[in-house]
Formats: C-alpha cells, structure tokens, sequence
C-alpha cells in the first residue's frame, strides 16, 4: 500500500504579542521528514528568535541523520539556561520518521505528544535519557494508515486556566476532544486547526500564552488530475485528454472549451448547472466519469485566495469548505483530500475572454501560483503544458 505523510500546524500568539514564541520547521529529505516544534520561554522578539534558532538547528541535524545525542548535546549546550526559573530557554519535539511511517519522536520538557490509533487518542511508550544531565524522551513510531501524532507547546495545558478551568485543559480532556473532532477524512491540518481553535475559546480569544498544535497523519496516497485549457494545437486534444483519463485518481476539468474537449472525445454530454451558491464564482457543470467540472480563470482566482488562506498558519477557520460553489469543491479536493496534484495545462487562447480583461498569461500564472501553494501544503505536484 502506497502511504503519504502530512503535516499541518497552527499557532496562537500570545495577547498583545506581534510574534509567535513558538516555531515549527520540517524538511522532507531522502524519504523521511523530520518536523521540529519549539517553544521559547517566555513571549515576543527574545523567545520567537530562541524557538526559531532551536528549531532549524534541531531540523537541519536530523535531516541529515545526526546522532539523537549530539544534536539534543548542541542544543542544550548552545542556548543558555533561565537563572530565575533554571530551566532551559526552549523546549522541543521532533519527529524523525520515514514515509512507511517508521522513526521516532524525541521530547524534551514540551507537553507529552499525543497518539491517536485505531479510533481512539493514547500515549506512546518513552524511554528516558540522559543527555548532558537533562532528561529527554524517545518514542519509537510505526504509524499505520489514519495514524495521527499530535504535538504541542504548553499554551494549550494553559488553556482556560482560572477562566473556565481551575488547572487549564487537562491533557486527558484534549484526548477525549480528539476522540471526538477526529474523523478519517480529516487533515492534519484540519484537525491542528480544530484543537487550536479549541484552545482559543477557552482562552476567550485572548490567550494568555503563545500556543500551536502539530500534527503529522500517515495517509494513503491520493492523486488528483486537473485539466486546464485546451492545448494550443487542436490536434493534441486526443493526446491531452487520453493522458488525462489514464492517470489514477480523481479528475477535474476546468474552463468551458476545456470541459467541451473533454465532453466530445469521452462521448459525453456536458451538462452544466444554473445555480449559483457564490455570487463570485460561476456555476458547475457535469461530465460522466469526470470528478468535477467548473468554469476556468474566475474559479481559479477564487480557488488561489482560498489557498492563501489556507496556507495562514493563524488563521482559525474551518479549513474543510462547506460550501457547494466550484470554487470550495475544488479546495476540498486539492487541499484536504488530494496528496499528489497533477496539472495538464493547455496554452492556448480562449476566444471567448477576448473582449474581457483577462490575458493569455493570466491563467499560467493563477496555475503557477496554485502549484507553488500545493507544494507549501506539502503535496506532491507536477505540471505538465500542451
């Protein structure tokens, strides 16, 4: 079985503070991922720079398959200790794992991960040790499909404490909050957003401490095709569609010549729809054995600002579009269930946008960007031109 990792986070600064104290940085290299979450001590400039320098050091060494010790060793002996409180200036967690889902999660003074397994959040297996006299953690991990790994900074133990909760949410109760939001379908991060927002009510929308959700899932892969123009030479349109349909996964047509390309070689009729959910983006359409069939620029434009928005580590929206406009249909496709995205992207001129303020670049670089923003969100993609 082909698996996918995924990531996603999403950071609460703390109120009245500019900066985040917490940082997550991953790389993806020679199959495996490595994702580092720190926590400065403290708020603002001091801690998002010590969260920030502790974070890429972490992720750079164990990239590289640098030995636990010494990178945890570098670490501690690099950033200096707090004389008031004596503890160390940034906490972390990292995981270090490959794409069959076999690593290991290392922690040191940041919340205890959280493990979710077969439908229901429990606790990994630590052993302790001793690195330069400080005590870290080490978790073996064999991720299985739908397996999830949450990480957090202690903001959101904080959460509510002396507001609605005497103590802050308990880490048993954000258990049993995951055992509820989680579903298969669910991104990781889609479900970091969920329990960060979660975080945020119980903070009464100030929180009193900088706080983020990770979260790493093992997924199966998911590709989606998406054709986009029709090609400049007529004559490609059997070659263009035929690569189209051959590929595994879902497809999508975008753009009415292009859906009437489709329509005809397939042998189908291209039904479009009337309805208009979002008063911004044109109607749908429908294509037997085609996924998803909207219009071309204007959704694609719309799709673009939703990605953005996506891609906003601090933004607590629902990350799942519930809307039935072309537009959100195809967010949901590309963002929350697709894990490889590959364009087909014919460069010829619609005639039918030349009375309109619309050029004949304008749709490669809405392509372009929408590429560059599914790379972001960690999937795989490929663009190919006709």
């Amino acid at each position: 079985m082909d698996l996918y990792l995924e990531t996603g986070y999403t950071s609460l600064h703390k109120y009245g503070e500019e900066l985040c104290g917490d940082k997550v940085e991953y790389i993806e290299k020679d199959d495996c991922f490595t994702l580092v979450l720190a926590d400065g001590l403290g708020s603002g400039v001091k801690a998002n720079i010590l969260a920030t320098l502790t974070s890429k050091i972490l992720c750079s060494m164990m990239s590289n398959n640098i030995s636990i010790e010494e990178c945890v060793e570098t670490i501690i002996q690099s950033l200096p200790v707090c004389k008031v409180r004596g503890i160390a200036y940034s906490t972390f967690s990292v995981i270090h794992i490959n794409n069959k889902g076999e690593g290991y999660l290392i922690e040191f003074d940041n919340p205890q991960a959280i493990y979710y397994h077969d439908g229901q959040c429990m606790d990994l297996q630590r052993t302790v040790l001793e690195i330069s006299g400080k005590k870290v953690y080490r978790s073996a991990l064999q991720l299985h499909e739908n397996d999830l790994v949450v990480l957090m900074s202690d903001g959101a133990l904080h959460a509510g404490a002396g507001k609605i909760v005497n103590f802050g949410w308990q880490r048993d109760d954000i258990m049993k909050h995951l055992n509820r939001i989680v579903k298969p379908d669910l991104s990781a991060r889609c479900i970091a957003c969920f329990l960060a927002a979660a975080c945020n009510d119980l903070y009464f929308d100030k929180p009193g401490d900088d706080t983020t959700i990770a979260a790493v899932k093992i997924r199966r892969k998911n590709p989606v095709s998406i054709m986009v123009g029709p090609p400049v030479n007529k004559e490609q349109d059997t070659v263009c569609v035929s690569r189209f349909m051959s590929r595994e996964g879902k497809k999508i047509v975008c753009g009415g010549t292009t859906s009437q390309i489709v329509a005809r070689h397939l042998n189908k009729s291209l039904k479009a729809s009337f309805e208009f959910p979002d008063k911004e983006v044109p109607p749908t359409g429908h294509i037997d054995g085609i996924d998803l069939v909207t219009e071309g620029v204007l959704t694609l434009r719309k799709l673009l600002a939703l990605s953005e928005k996506y891609l906003s580590t601090v933004d607590l929206s629902p990350k799942k579009q519930n809307k039935p406009d072309g537009a959100s249909l195809l967010a949901n496709m590309l963002f929350e269930e697709a894990t490889h995205v590959h364009f087909f992207v014919g460069q010829s001129v619609n005639p039918a946008h030349q009375d309109l303020p619309i050029d004949s670049t304008m749709k490669l670089k809405l392509v372009e960007s929408l590429a560059r923003n599914l790379r972001k969100m960690g999937k795989g993609v490929e663009v190919e031109y006709y």
